[in-house]
């Protein structure tokens, strides 16, 4: 008993003493014995800020890699785009479509990505004046990916190569369908994909099997970028003149907005995706995004933020309300008049959309608390209404998961039973793994995705085996990640020390986002002299004041009827240990410091 006691790693300190917080986490420090030393031997050996070493630190960067990490290049993180599986015989095809001006056909995603990803190589084929066109399937008739039906349309039109993006790794009987017709299909993707793969011309996926070239991070116009580089080089291998009008790192703004939006990793390659992409992004050099930045009030230089909060979901509206094909036209428009009215269109179907969701997650919420109660008991919360959009369940899910800290669906069924559904998981659970274990049980009629996020088509009557199978192989994983859940905190902070200097010293060593998180501080045992919920979202804005009568404004987004919220509202007056992150934003012209609240905890 006592050597299984002493084998078992010790638990870190409490970060402030804090065991349970609003959201029911630990607080704990992110850096340990070894990090701590290895944020010294950052700063001692690079001559880098103390608290830049310990984010570094802090985010597993090695200590030699520092300075690279810091100033990311493409020349030192892309790999030669060949080293892909199947990417040699796409340039090969592409090349031929050139050569031979071929009429081509793209078929993308309706989601950002998808967007990015047509519109890059909708650009690119222009350049060397092909005849080219773009198709984006309709979420709710058509759903996710090619299908015969289009595909044949395509053909009819006189498509004579089919380019796929960000979709048709899964796609069997879409592509032996253009096979049958005689007609050519390269694949770029970037989605989990099984053993068996559909008969095309090339499928460039770096998540497929026996693909080696470790870029399965990218999201798809990150794939799509690489092809590209490979064919431009090709191009210019042949002599073709024409390659001289293509500058692909002028579109680096694209490929960063598809990198933020669909949450990859910004690591490797990825990072230097981003930051070079917002510096293109800033010179506001496409029309459609400079429109739609315009629309969605953008104030001072592009940041991701901007691209995952003000440009995603603006794109996003048009594949899930509207018209899909709007956020490919707007990214490949050149007349800022045409740009104008894109962006103004899914501004208004942002909107629209945003009333829906508000509808549908009181309904959502409202059903899940009653079946699941707080969730502490389920293993993935799955909700289903008839009535429902089908283009809004993926962020009722995402809210959902929010809520209560387990993987969740929203399923939309229509009048015959058929269900669309999407789900969004939390870290540590791979949600995709278990919809494609869902599909070979016959659960599900389609169904796909990655770690964090799916997507499926369900029929009403297999909807509680739906339930059970993701219960059996679920609730087990979930309830110890649950158990386990814990907020890393960087640092401690006060008010008088929440500084903009201290934010540009941050950034240097951004940019944030899923698998390099935004650097959290806790501010300890501050007074909260004002705090009242703003806007329509339920969002809660608050005052702290430190011991030396230093202010610090918070925000905590869509808080007010939350733990957080309530301890939040609860607690004016009153001291309280307050976790986030910070954020220089601009309000009538002028810079601020701003802090982001993602939890509170009562000091003991």
């Amino acid at each position: 008993m006592t050597d299984n006691l002493a084998s078992k790693p010790a638990q870190p300190r409490a970060f402030l003493g804090v065991e349970r917080s609003a959201r029911d986490l630990r607080w704990i420090p992110r850096l340990g014995a070894a990090g701590e030393n290895r944020a010294l031997a950052m700063a001692q050996t690079h001559g880098i800020s103390e608290l830049i070493a310990r984010v570094l630190a802090g985010r597993d960067v090695p200590v030699d890699a520092a300075p690279a990490f810091l100033d990311p290049t493409l020349r030192d993180l892309m790999p030669d785009p060949e080293v892909m599986t199947d990417c040699a015989a796409a340039v090969a095809r592409l090349t031929a479509a050139i050569r031979n001006s071929e009429r081509v056909a793209i078929f993308g995603d309706y989601d950002v990505d998808g967007a990015c990803s047509s519109a890059l190589m909708y650009r690119f084929l222009k350049a060397f004046d092909l005849p080219v066109e773009i198709y984006i399937p309709d979420r709710i008739f058509e759903g996710y990916g090619p299908n015969p039906r289009a595909i044949n349309t395509l053909i009819d039109s006189g498509a004579e190569l089919i380019v796929t993006v960000d979709c048709g790794s899964t796609s069997h009987e879409s592509l032996a369908a253009a096979k049958a017709r005689g007609i050519d299909v390269v694949v770029i993707d970037h989605h989990q994909v099984g053993v068996e793969l559909p008969e095309c011309t090339a499928l460039v996926n770096p998540n497929r099997e026996d693909d080696l070239s470790g870029q399965g991070h990218l999201c798809a116009a990150g794939v799509v970028f690489l092809v590209l580089v490979a064919t431009l080089r090709a191009l210019r291998q042949a002599g073709d003149l024409r390659a001289g009008r293509v500058d692909l790192l002028a579109w680096l703004d694209i490929v960063a907005l598809a990198t933020v939006c669909d949450v990859v990793p910004l690591k490797g390659l990825n990072r230097a995706y981003v930051v070079k992409g917002l510096i293109v992004a800033r010179s506001l050099s496409n029309p459609g995004l400079a429109a739609l930045f315009k629309r969605a009030g953008l104030a001072g230089p592009v940041t991701p933020y901007h691209f995952g909060f003000l440009i995603g979901p603006r794109i996003n509206a048009g594949g899930r309300i509207g018209d899909a094909a709007l956020g490919s036209r707007l990214l490949t428009v050149e007349a800022g008049e045409e740009a104008d009215a894109i962006a103004e269109r899914l501004d208004q179907l942002n909107r629209e959309r945003q009333v829906i969701e508000t509808a549908m997650l009181a309904e959502a919420e409202a059903d899940a608390v009653a079946e699941f109660g707080d969730g502490s008991g389920a293993g993935i919360i799955v909700t289903a209404r008839e009535g429902w959009h089908p283009g809004v369940v993926g962020l009722l899910a995402s809210r959902l998961k929010d809520r209560f800290g387990r993987p969740a669906f929203a399923i939309a069924f229509d009048a015959n039973g058929r269900g669309t559904g999407s789900g969004r998981s939390i870290a540590g659970f791979d949600l995709g793994r278990v919809v494609r274990m869902a599909v070979e049980e016959g659960l599900l009629v389609k169904g796909g995705g990655h770690a964090m996020a799916a997507g499926i088509t369900v029929l009403r009557e297999k909807l509680s085996g739906l339930r059970a199978f993701f219960e059996e192989h679920a609730r087990e994983q979930v309830e110890q990640l649950a158990v386990n859940a814990v907020l890393k905190v960087d640092g401690a902070l006060s008010a008088s020390g929440a500084t903009l200097d201290l934010i540009d010293r941050l950034e240097a060593a951004g940019p944030y986002g899923s698998g390099h998180p935004q650097p959290v501080f806790a501010v300890p045992a501050h007074k909260l002299r004002d705090a009242r919920v703003i806007g329509t979202g339920g969002h809660v804005k608050v005052t702290l004041e430190s011991p030396e009568g230093a202010h610090l404004d918070g925000i905590a987004f869509r808080a007010a009827d939350k733990p957080l919220g309530e301890m939040l509202l609860s607690a004016r007056g009153r001291r309280l240990h307050v976790a986030g992150s910070l954020s220089g934003d601009y309000y009538q012209g002028r810079r601020r410091v701003q802090l982001r609240i993602i939890d509170a905890a009562e000091p003991r």
